[in-house]
Formats: structure tokens, C-alpha cells, sequence
């Protein structure tokens, strides 16, 4: 079916003359639909009427292009398409900022592609490569760095005398790239050192056999779509991700490479996006900060924080203490050994982060127990880091946050805490750890203990207050 409008396209790849043109339609509105790259996010680009912005591959645009859509396009329709949503855009779709829908129907015929990873062998590399040659297939050959490439084509030349192989990467020539693209496209060459260059809008279907040297460099996001570069036929595909037997791993990038290696079904990109929320963060939802801490402070923290910030956004009145921001190093979530599937795991997450009362709470917990069993540790600590907002928040406290290595800090609006008027209520051995300051309270010696007996401790003596200022 042809639409009646008329469509242009705007990449590197189109002459001086064209770019121009395509401006100058835009401007006049003589163009309907143009389809491009970064370009259209440039200043000197004018849409004389843009009402829909959509975003394919979400998660190669940077926090900064997408702050510039945020405040050049303020009254447009966005839609955001991706197979592994940057954690900050899977948070704001669970948290009902954004609406979300799941595509989880794989094309006909598609089949989930193996992946195999190891420390680097250099004896597995040549036997990879002669498995799909001699099934007359093709293969992507990716590298982290672009200065690496030439001493890769002497090792496979020298492993594979005959392989016939082409370069790909972003500092080539416009030409030159299109140029052997085309030509690996065409069958000229068996196989393409590349750089992450082709990690989207690639559909080769002979090439069903990709190798990533240095995996662990790379995102569990770029890993994902790396992969998703094979297997695009019927034809069963292999990944290889070889990290350095001379490095020992870090303990996140080791978590990327085991949840690839879980998650290899088709479709499961949102399963991958949601563990990389759980290992990097949720981000900055309203600035421009990449990644966050949800680990060392919280999932329901975020949930309260994004409230405030969209709340003051719209114009509502915030009161002093609308929530306690808690900011000590806890390992407070719910681990997939506990609830294993996904929406169950995200509902469980709002219901902590919404509860209003110790009751509730309560409940909650209840209802876990019965339903899942035990509760682990982590989940325990993520109930206690409610339970303690909960006091916190009721008696005036808006911020706990560690004060160098051996001191706790509780900030409140207060500018004379009420909780100095009592201080000749409590114990001495508790009397002499607070310092009662101008809208504080320090906690001495409380930021050197374990954060599991510093939020035990803070509960404690909220407990302690709260029944002293009832007497």
C-alpha cells in the first residue's frame, strides 16, 4: 500500500546539497515523515509542525539527546522503541510515568541463538569460524577497540590463510564504509572485524555466527543487540563472548555475562533490561546522570524521589516532609531465587514503595511469607528500610546519610530538632552519641558499624522516641 505523503532521509551518508533540501522541506512542512539519525535532533533543524517523535533503538541516544528532546519537543508525541530499554526508561515505564507495551512474539521460523561464553581461546576461534564457512554462512568478528583491528586480521589470516576478510568501523570514510558494507552484504568477503557498528539495523541473513572478543568491556545492552545481529534466517546461530583469561572480571560485568548466558531465549530483552536495572540503577529520571544506586540506597527510595520531583513539576504543594530520603549502603531487593517471575517481582516492588502505614507493612510481609516462603535477607532489609521511613517520616526527619566514615546524619526542617528536648530522657550510653545541630541530628560512631546494624539501630531508637514523646 502507498501512503499518499512524502518521506525524506537524513544521514551522514546524503551529499551537502541534500541535507539542505531536506531542511529547507521540513521548515516549509512540504515534507510528512522524515526518517534519519541523530541529525534531527540538531539546532539548526526547524519542523515547521512536528506532532510524533519516534525513537527506534532507545538505548543508543545518551541521556543528553534525549534531556535536548525533553526541552525542544515539550508538546510532541514520543514513541520509544527498543529490545533493551536503558534501566531510567524501564523505570519510568514501571513506575506509570510512561506507558508501556511488550512485543513477545518472535519473527517465524526464528530460533534463540547459543551462546557460548569463555575466557579467551585462541584455539576455539578458527574452529568457530570453519563451522559456519563450511555451512556457507558469514561471520561478525567485534572488537572494543578500533587500534586493535589490524592485529586481529593477522591472527585470523594467520589461524585461516584463506579467509577472505573486510574492516568495519565509524572513522571510515562515509563511501568506504557504505562501500564494504554493501560488498560483505553481497558475499565479497567471509568475514567483518567490526566495532559495535552493527549492533542495530543490521539484517544480514547468512551471517549466523558472531565472535566478541573483550565481552566484558561491553554493556549487557550492547551484548544483547551484538547478538541479535545473527540468527536472522531459520538457520540455528552461535554467539562467542571471550572476556580476558588475564584480567580478573569485576563483580557487575561477571552479573552481564551470566545473565546473557541465562537469557537467551527469544524476546527476552526485557528480562536483560530488568537485571540491568538491578545492577546499575535506575539513573537520574530528570537529569542527565547515567546510571544510579539503587543497590546502596533502594528501589523504594526512587519511587519516592520521583514522586516529589513530578509532583513539584506539576505545581502541587510539597509538604516539609513528604518522605526520608535513605541514603545508607544496604542491600535491600528481591532477589529472582525469591520471586522469579518478572510483573509478580514489579508489583511486589510497588507495594513496598507506596505503603503508607506499619500496618500495611505488616500485612505485606504476611502476604510474602505465604506466598513465596521465608523471607531472604535482602527482601528483610528492604521491609526494614520501609519500616524506618515510615518512623522517620512521622516524627520529622527528612534525610539519613552517612557524615564521613563514623558518623550518621538526620536532617530535618526543623530549626531547633524537637527531639533535643528529650535528649535528657534517654540513656546515657545513648544520650552522648547525639549532637543536636541546626535542622540535625548526628549520630556518632553509628557509620561505623555494618549498614544491617545501622538500620537496626535507627529503628530502635525511632521506636524509643516515638514512646518517649507519647508519655
Amino acid at each position: 500500500m502507498r501512503l499518499p505523503c512524502n518521506i525524506g532521509l537524513l544521514n551522514r551518508f546524503r551529499t551537502k546539497s541534500e541535507i539542505k533540501e531536506i531542511k529547507q522541506k521540513l521548515a516549509t512542512g512540504e515534507l510528512d515523515v522524515v526518517v534519519g539519525t541523530h541529525l534531527l535532533l540538531g539546532k539548526t533543524i526547524d519542523y515547521k509542525d512536528l506532532g510524533l517523535l519516534v525513537i527506534d533503538e532507545e538505548q543508543r541516544f545518551g541521556v543528553n539527546h534525549k534531556e535536548q528532546i525533553k526541552e525542544a519537543k515539550t508538546s510532541v508525541d514520543v514513541l520509544t522503541l527498543s529490545a533493551t530499554p536503558i534501566p531510567r526508561t524501564l523505570y519510568m515505564s514501571i513506575s506509570g510515568v510512561r506507558e508501556m507495551s511488550l512485543i513477545t512474539t518472535p519473527p517465524p521460523s526464528r530460533r534463540p541463538i547459543k551462546t557460548h561464553i569463555s575466557p579467551f581461546k585462541r584455539p576455539a576461534i578458527p574452529t568457530a569460524i570453519r563451522n559456519e564457512l563450511d555451512r556457507g554462512g558469514q561471520v561478525f568478528y567485534v572488537v572494543s577497540r578500533i587500534e586493535r583491528m589490524e592485529k586481529v586480521v593477522a591472527m585470523l589470516r594467520e589461524m585461516i590463510p584463506s579467509l577472505r576478510i573486510a574492516i568495519a568501523h565509524g572513522q571510515m570514510p562515509e563511501g568506504e564504509l557504505e562501500s564494504t558494507m554493501l560488498g560483505f552484504h553481497n558475499g565479497e568477503a567471509d568475514l567483518l572485524v567490526c566495532t559495535t557498528i552493527i549492533e542495530s539495523g543490521l539484517d544480514i541473513p547468512r551471517v549466523n555466527t558472531i565472535i566478541v572478543e573483550s565481552a566484558h568491556r561491553f554493556g549487557l545492552s550492547q551484548l544483547y543487540q551484538l547478538r541479535g545481529r545473527v540468527g536472522r534466517s531459520g538457520v540455528q546461530a552461535h554467539a562467542w563472548l571471550f572476556y580476558s583469561n588475564k584480567q580478573k572480571l569485576s563483580d557487575v560485568a561477571r552479573k552481564r555475562l551470566r545473565a546473557l548466558q541465562e537469557f537467551s531465549q527469544l524476546g527476552s530483552g526485557y528480562q536483560l533490561a530488568m537485571r540491568d536495572m538491578e545492577i546499575r540503577g535506575v539513573g537520574s529520571l530528570l537529569g542527565a546522570q547515567q546510571s544510579g544506586q539503587m543497590e546502596a540506597i533502594g528501589f523504594d527510595m526512587y519511587t519516592q524521589l520521583l514522586k516529589e520531583a513530578i509532583n513539584e513539576i506539576q505545581g502541587q504543594e510539597i509538604p516539609q516532609v513528604e518522605d526520608t530520603q535513605l541514603e545508607l549502603r544496604l542491600t535491600a531487593f528481591i532477589p529472582n531465587s525469591y520471586i522469579n517471575d518478572l510483573e509478580q517481582k514489579m508489583d511486589a516492588y510497588r507495594d513496598v514503595a507506596t505503603v503508607s502505614s506499619q500496618r500495611e507493612l505488616k500485612q505485606i510481609k504476611a502476604d510474602w511469607q505465604d506466598r513465596y516462603g521465608e523471607i531472604p535477607s535482602p527482601v528483610e532489609q528492604l521491609l526494614q528500610v520501609s519500616r524506618l521511613k515510615l518512623k522517620a517520616k512521622s516524627i520529622g526527619f527528612s534525610r539519613i546519610k552517612p557524615e564521613g566514615k563514623n558518623n550518621v546524619v538526620l536532617e530535618t526542617p526543623m530549626l531547633e530538632p524537637a527531639w533535643a528536648l528529650l535528649s535528657d530522657k534517654l540513656p546515657k550510653h545513648l544520650r552522648d552519641r547525639f549532637i543536636y545541630g541546626k535542622k540535625k541530628v548526628i549520630v556518632k560512631g553509628l557509620g561505623m558499624m555494618k549498614p544491617s546494624l545501622q538500620l537496626e539501630s535507627l529503628n530502635n531508637w525511632f521506636d524509643y522516641l516515638t514512646e518517649i514523646a507519647e508519655q
